[in-house]
């Protein structure tokens, strides 16, 4: 009875939490679906007089939107990928070998994680500025690299956990290299864990505004956060419902993918722990 009581009570305290949450979401689909006259009176209700879909028709015909959306899926792409190739030879080591000080390497990875971007930022400004970087796509993606590399090292450290190493003693025996055991049998028992390393720094870079926002200076070069920040410096209630219509545009995608793919990331997650 206890138990079931406390389960009452978790699930009471997540739906809580779920329409917390949901609250702004639903609020900005309602702004998203009414007309600028209903706007610009400021009506309350939560569900449109006249609900249309004409902004979001109107979002998407815009070129400068797609370039704005095609820009921060390329840069949260690249930048995802880059994580997970410096991540691997790190999180191999840190599951396959044993060193002095291997738990303390660990832990400072994790540390780092733990910074906000808006510490580096004027120091990267300065130093971005000073290699003649700054408004280069290849600077901002090595950033995202560098940001989503500490959390992809721990998911793919569980990643290789959860692979018998006697598989690889085999490999071994048979007189293959450490390369290319890595190559040819771990990475591809661990595409799982790869996977889940990669959209979650993606969807991580997809989020992010201040490094763009600081090492792009040209309106073309723009990812969809910066551009939508920028819009919403200049928008007025004639043009509320097409910046909250921008907006629901621009998280649906990272959204979709998480929710498509969440059992894969979460079995990801407790591999190592399931083998242990």
């Amino acid at each position: 009875m206890s138990a079931r009581v406390g389960d009452l009570a978790t699930y009471a305290v997540l739906a809580l939490l779920a329409v917390f949450f949901a609250t702004p979401f639903v609020w900005l689909l309602s702004l998203s679906l009414r007309t600028p006259a209903e706007v610009f009176r400021g009506a309350a209700r939560l569900i449109p007089h006249e609900p249309t879909l004409g902004n979001f028709a109107y979002i998407l015909s815009d070129p400068a939107f797609l370039t704005y959306l095609w820009n921060g899926l390329k840069l949260s792409a690249l930048g995802g990928g880059l994580a997970v190739v410096l991540a691997i030879p790190a999180a191999y080591a840190c599951s396959r070998l044993d060193f002095r000080g291997k738990q303390g390497v660990l832990i400072g990875i994790l540390a780092v994680q733990m910074i906000s971007p808006l510490v580096i930022l004027v120091p990267l400004y300065r130093w971005m500025g000073a290699l003649e970087l700054l408004n280069l796509d290849a600077s901002v993606v090595a950033v995202y690299g560098a940001l989503g590399m500490p959390l992809a090292v721990w998911l793919l450290k569980v990643a290789f956990d959860a692979i018998p190493a006697e598989i690889e003693e085999v490999a071994f025996v048979d007189g293959a290299s450490r390369l290319q055991v890595l190559t040819r049998i771990t990475l591809p028992l661990a595409r799982p864990g790869i996977a889940s390393a990669f959209i979650l720094a993606m969807v991580m870079n997809w989020s992010q505004f201040l490094v763009p926002f600081i090492l792009l200076e040209r309106d073309g070069d723009w990812p969809i956060s910066v551009a939508i920040f920028n819009f919403a410096g200049s928008t007025s209630a004639s043009t509320t419902q097409l910046l909250a219509a921008a907006c629901l545009i621009a998280v649906v995608p990272a959204v979709a993918v998480f929710v498509a793919l969440q059992r894969m990331i979460v079995s990801a997650l407790i591999a190592g722990a399931v083998k242990g």
